[in-house]
């Protein structure tokens, strides 16, 4: 009978205070694990994730400690670039794995009673797996990989990185070896377990565990102070609100917003930064019903679902199955129906199914009509968000998913 807790390190670039992506799971993670008397160690970077620029309060140089809700946590110093394009994005994930190889060495290698028993490695980054997997071995630890996103079929999805010629062989050849190198890995969708067995790694090596809806309950009436302080009137709103990257595909989301341009009870909002935001607002040049607002503060959140009459999750084609959107259970855990760009068989279509609409990536057309579809249709927008509901609760619970997680440690703790 185990006396002490489970010790764990968790390694991951992404940790609160970032409020939105996998920051918010990790540190979610690591909180929840520490609250079921698990003795958590978090090596992770600095904030700067969605505006790519370090947060104040964190770009003192060198690595930073402190305690926070029973984990200790080390930020460790990385390159952030303010552009970051294919390249520079590789050297950003690397240099956090240099950054957090010295006090993954210093845990390794000190006091036996504090070496990790099972360390966690958030991915991405996978090219921190080897600083996971070293401070495994040294520490005597099982090594786990937690797939967030499969951060090389993204890249060549996107078009960050060509997915062809030897380079990419080379890349997808890495990957597969890195992830081999775990005792367990898990990730966040049957989709991405299958992918999982699809580069190799057995069966009985895999498991779920997916992200849970971060939100407060939405409150019908808060949605009123947004529309006071972004003049919305009556209109209803279709919402984007998350990361402004390449593989959201946010386009469609101005090209819907100019088809139905006509349409003078509807107004799209889009919240979020990121890379492509500039871009983006530029492309909605001239349109007068949308507009584009910084990332909420999280405290706000339940207002922000609220406003909602429509929520919009587009996905590039090819990247609905190398991740399922975190923003997705917030989504479905707000009663308000989806409007999806997937195809059918994919991890996002079958997870908006029953509960929103789905439309093939790229046609604006088929987004435009859904959005309008779900507002001509009321009895069915209400059925489809009573579903979305219902579904949030059922696979969504952050407290489900953390006894599921905690149950999976012990359960590998006895082998």
């Amino acid at each position: 009978m185990r006396l002490a807790p489970m010790r764990l390190a968790i390694v991951g670039l992404n940790y609160a205070p970032e409020e939105i992506g996998i920051g918010a799971f990790t540190s979610g993670m690591a909180r929840g694990l520490a609250a079921r008397e698990f003795a958590v160690r978090a090596i992770v970077g600095k904030p700067y994730y969605p505006q790519w620029q370090v947060w104040e309060g964190f770009a003192r140089p060198g690595w930073l400690a402190a305690r926070e809700d029973g984990v200790e946590i080390t930020r460790c110093p990385h390159y952030v670039p303010a552009r970051p394009s294919g390249l520079k994005r590789i050297v950003h994930l690397a240099s956090f794995a240099a950054g957090a190889l010295a006090p993954a060495l210093r845990l390794a290698l000190g006091r036996k009673d504090q070496r990790p028993e099972t360390v966690i490695c958030v991915a991405p980054a996978l090219l921190s797996v080897p600083v996971a997997w070293l401070l495994a071995r040294l520490a005597g630890a099982r090594l786990w990989i937690h797939v967030q996103d499969f951060e090389v079929e993204a890249a060549f999805a996107t078009g960050l990185v060509d997915g062809y010629g030897r380079a990419a062989r080379l890349a997808r050849g890495v990957e597969n070896r890195l992830l081999r190198l775990a005792d367990r890995v898990t990730t966040i969708s049957p989709q991405m377990c299958a992918r999982l067995h699809d580069k190799g790694i057995a069966a009985e090596q895999v498991s779920e565990v997916r992200n849970w809806a971060n939100a407060p309950a939405p409150d019908p009436a808060a949605g009123a102070a947004y529309r006071a302080e972004w003049g919305l009137g009556t209109r209803r709103v279709a919402l984007y609100s998350g990361n402004i990257a390449n593989k959201q595909g946010i386009e469609i989301v101005v090209a819907a917003a100019r088809l139905l341009a006509d349409r003078g009870d509807l107004h799209f909002v889009v919240c979020g930064e990121g890379p492509n935001r500039a871009r983006l607002q530029a492309l909605a040049a001239g349109l007068t019903n949308i507009s584009f607002h910084d990332l909420q503060p999280a405290a706000r959140m339940g207002e922000l679902l609220s406003l909602a009459a429509i929520h919009l999750l587009p996905q590039i084609a090819g990247a609905a199955d190398l991740v399922l959107p975190s923003k997705l259970a917030n989504m479905l855990h707000s009663g308000r129906p989806v409007v999806a760009t997937a195809e059918p068989g994919t991890g996002l279509h079958g997870e908006v199914e029953g509960c929103g609409l789905t439309t093939p990536p790229g046609d604006a057309a088929a987004f435009a009509a859904a959005i309008a579809r779900l507002l001509d249709d009321p009895v069915l927008a209400e059925e489809l968000g009573a579903a979305a509901r219902e579904r949030g609760h059922e696979r969504w619970s952050q407290d489900a998913v953390l006894d599921r997680l905690a149950a999976l440690l012990r359960e590998e703790d006895t082998r």
